[in-house]
């Protein structure tokens, strides 16, 4: 299957999709508290975009939510990438972090909530913690499992030639884990940006999550779909770019 046929098969499943929630919508099968028609979710749009949610722009909430989410990826990627590579390289390192790692990886983030609040108040650190927390520890533990796939005569071969070791980890190391980083980097993100729901039930007063979550309490099914949507497009852009940057500066992945 090429590309425009795996774009057309896509598009053709997305429109059969909203197809049938139109037909649903139009014939009233499904009460509309529980399944708004997309008529509904049409006037919702225009109502939010003109009205804002709360005495807040729509655009407001959505640019509070992608700026909390994507400064705490930076900071994740910026340390876990590191520390995780050289958790691979090192046993010893490996062997003081890993327990603490994998305790708090699979914890539900959920749980630290009190905990953030606690530490560091209900301002904006506490949500920045929540979403920083939960993409660290996956980049870490992706970065970790990255050097693993390194074939280790490279490595002696690179040593054999007099190559230091920065000069391995440059041109060695770092090239052979290009394609997994970002692959661990695009999981991360995901598992980061689903975490943003919790963040921003912290005393938040803004941000999309917020907006679900409140609209949720009054019985908006139509705002909390939007929000939902919104959520998930905003989520499948960040993937896209993604992809995007991999293909332009890891353009060997997956063919060797």
């Amino acid at each position: 299957m090429n590309r425009v046929q795996y774009a057309s098969l896509s598009i053709g499943a997305v429109a059969l999709f909203f197809l049938v929630w139109l037909i649903v919508g139009v014939n009233q099968w499904i009460d509309p508290l529980l399944l708004p028609p997309l008529s509904d979710i049409a006037l919702t749009i225009g109502e939010l975009v003109n009205e804002g949610y709360k005495q807040v722009p729509l655009w407001e909430h959505i640019a509070i939510s992608v700026s909390r989410a994507l400064s705490a990826f930076a900071v994740a990627i910026i340390i876990g990438v590191p520390l995780g590579l050289i958790m691979g390289l090192s046993m010893p390192i490996a062997a003081l972090l890993n327990p603490f790692v994998q305790f708090l990886r699979p914890l539900p983030k959920i749980a630290l909530i009190p905990l953030a609040v606690v530490w560091l108040g209900i301002g904006e650190s506490s949500k920045f913690f929540l979403i920083f927390i939960a993409t660290f520890l996956s980049v870490v533990v992706g970065a970790n499992a990255s050097v693993k796939h390194i074939g280790r005569n490279r490595v002696r071969v690179a040593q054999t030639l007099g190559a230091s070791r920065r000069q391995i980890f440059f041109h060695v190391v770092l090239p052979a884990t290009l394609p997994d980083l970002f692959t661990t980097v695009r999981l991360s993100i995901g598992i980061g940006w689903t975490s943003l729901i919790a963040a921003e039930m912290v005393a938040a007063t803004s941000g999309l999550g917020w907006m679900v979550i409140n609209a949720s309490a009054y019985l908006r099914t139509d705002i909390v779909m939007l929000g939902i949507f919104l959520l998930g497009g905003i989520g499948y852009l960040l993937d896209a770019m993604i992809v995007a940057l991999q293909n332009k500066m890891v353009p060997w992945g997956g063919k060797e």
